[in-house]
């Protein structure tokens, strides 16, 4: 995923899902290369992951 991507998707009113390598994922920090991010299943697990491993599946169905 590309930088500006990553901040639309972050600042968006739409919740978009986001996995990393596969892990859903929330978007709280977006950096040059990489992201911080923290798992929905742990959300006090924040990693920082890079930009490249990041996948957008969509808007969030509800």
């Amino acid at each position: 995923m590309d930088m500006q991507r990553a901040e639309k998707i972050m600042n968006s009113d739409v919740f978009v899902n986001v996995h990393y390598h596969g892990i859903p994922v929330y978007l709280q920090e977006v950096n040059q290369h990489t992201a911080k991010v923290f798992p929905l299943d742990s959300m006090n697990h924040e990693q920082e992951v890079d930009l490249e491993g990041l996948n957008e599946t969509g808007p969030i169905s509800i």
